[in-house]
């Protein structure tokens, strides 16, 4: 509820600002139009933003599923053989290297104008930070549990599912954070970069038309849409971990 009142308050502030900026340098409207003229856009447009936010929402969550699956699955890999791990270390780092919005291009051109280049191009933002933050959590067990474990004699699938696995808890709710947090900027990039649908492909066609209100009412959406995924994961990691303390 309190942080419902905070986001209710500083979405006022915001608003107050926005118009007051408006209004003191009297900034013409195919610049920066008004709160009002976007809400209004908002209401008389909804059938079609919504269209188009229902297709943007399915590739931020099935590339949000599927990177974060593909990134815990690598920090196991990396976690479970020091083989894989010399291996597949250098590749993680070699491929940050390159930006991503770089290759969004030939993702549209290998992949078409569909939705999978821009899920293939949210898997690809998502997926080093996912990883780096899950292994880090595998390789920090705390001492007293691995001595356990092996006082115990379980084997090395037995280590890792029920002794690492638990304890990187923590460390796999951050990197869910992180996933959720940075997933749309990878399906927005790629509707930008090539695309018959979605609030990036309208937010570039109302910008030719000349449609600043229409932009401004679909990048309202796509930050309502980011706001609540992350607040519905921060609620389940609070109740999924209550133990950690600075899920609270």
């Amino acid at each position: 509820m309190k942080k419902i009142t905070r986001l209710i308050l500083l979405s006022a502030l915001f608003i107050t600002f926005w118009q007051g900026i408006i209004s003191l340098f009297d900034v013409p409207p195919y610049l920066l139009p008004t709160p009002l003229a976007v809400w209004q856009r908002l209401m008389t447009q909804a059938d079609l933003l919504f269209m188009h936010a229902k297709i943007t929402l399915l590739e931020i969550l099935l590339g949000l599923v599927l990177g974060f699956l593909f990134g815990l699955s690598s920090a196991l890999l990396l976690t479970l053989s020091r083989k894989i791990s010399a291996f597949l270390m250098p590749l993680l780092v070699i491929s940050q290297a390159i930006p991503v919005f770089a290759i969004a291009p030939l993702l549209v051109l290998w992949l078409g104008y569909g939705m999978a280049s821009k899920i293939t191009m949210a898997i690809l933002i998502i997926y080093f930070p996912v990883t780096a933050a899950c292994y880090d959590g595998l390789r920090n067990t705390p001492k007293p549990w691995l001595q356990l474990a092996q006082t115990l004699r379980i084997s090395p699938a037995a280590m890792l599912l029920k002794v690492r696995l638990p304890a990187a808890l923590p460390a796999l709710a951050s990197g869910l954070r992180i996933a959720v947090s940075i997933a749309p900027i990878g399906a927005i990039v790629g509707e930008w970069v090539g695309s018959s649908e979605g609030l990036g492909y309208l937010m570039l066609q109302a910008n030719a038309r000349m449609q600043i209100d229409l932009m401004f009412a679909a990048l309202f959406l796509l930050l309502l849409m980011a706001l609540c995924l992350y607040f519905i994961v921060d609620k389940l990691l609070r109740k999924a971990l209550p133990w950690v303390s600075y899920v609270h």
